[in-house]
């Protein structure tokens, strides 16, 4: 592992690294998923409804290679900035062919960026990664996304509020995540981060009210609410984390038309946005 820093220039040395995972996509591992979501299973073939993507290439990191947060420690594949938080920023996917359940797949990662950033909370890392996911040699998407690191957590640090909403739902779909489903989906994705299931650490580490939900579920489930509401597959999708949810508390998904697409956002029980997301058709 290489020392932590806030260098630029080494940090930038990262970019341009590459690393190339394979996944045999199997069949169990996708009833598992359609469990956590209360769907039937999947049969041998059929297309993986979009995002499932995420629930392939767990991290392989070795138990002595976590960090107290249960995060792989940084310097590996990764650059190593000297800041222990992160988190996932946001991404943007465009969808070529659907992936198939049961069928070999071979993702091609890329550093594009690295960058460090000054804002209101202090100084921010920031790693723009490039996935290319193949199966039955052909490209089947490609995922653009941000990782974002910060600080540790300082006594009376409170989480981001959520911005404003500026339009007014036109399909919403409620749900209450509880500590089940973040720990099934914990386990699913292989994990080991602690703000979702070790409350302690979330509270008393991290200065979180509760169990943070994940932001890769939260879109997920968007994109699940998109394609419900247009019953109809995705080209393209993006979002971005604006603020946590939380677990035990209500999450509304919201949907809206927006010039031949659908606006979306997620939204807790004191509304606003917490997470936004357009979805192409």
């Amino acid at each position: 592992m290489s020392e932590l820093t806030l260098d630029p220039d080494v940090l930038r040395g990262w970019v341009g690294r590459r690393e190339t995972a394979e996944d045999s996509a199997g069949i169990d591992t996708f009833a598992r998923v359609a469990a956590l979501f209360d769907l039937a299973p999947l049969r041998q073939g059929e297309p993986l409804p979009e995002l499932w993507h995420w629930f392939l290439f767990p991290p392989k990191a070795a138990q002595s290679d976590l960090g107290p947060d249960g995060h792989p420690r940084l310097g590996g594949f990764l650059p190593p900035f000297a800041l222990p938080r992160r988190m996932w920023g946001g991404s943007g996917v465009a969808f070529c062919h659907p992936l198939r359940n049961g069928l070999p797949v071979r993702r091609e990662t890329v550093i594009e960026q690295v960058d460090l950033k000054q804002a209101r909370s202090g100084v921010l890392g920031i790693v723009r990664l490039r996935h290319d996911l193949h199966q039955d040699g052909r490209l089947c998407l490609t995922e653009t996304q941000d990782l974002i690191y910060r600080a540790a957590a300082m006594p009376g640090d409170t989480p981001a509020a959520p911005q404003p909403a500026t339009d007014d739902a036109q399909a919403q779909r409620v749900l209450t995540p509880d500590p089940v489903l973040l720990f099934r989906y914990s386990a699913l994705t292989w994990n080991a981060h602690r703000i979702h299931y070790d409350l302690p650490w979330a509270t008393g580490e991290e200065g979180y009210p509760g169990l943070v939900v994940h932001g890769p579920l939260t879109a997920t489930l968007l994109a699940a609410h998109a394609r419900a509401v247009r019953q109809a597959p995705l080209r393209k999708f993006r979002f971005r984390g604006l603020s946590p949810l939380f677990c035990n508390e209500a999450l509304s998904l919201n949907a809206c038309e927006a010039d031949g697409a659908l606006r979306l956002w997620a939204s807790g029980p004191r509304g606003g946005v917490s997470m936004s997301a357009e979805a192409g058709f």
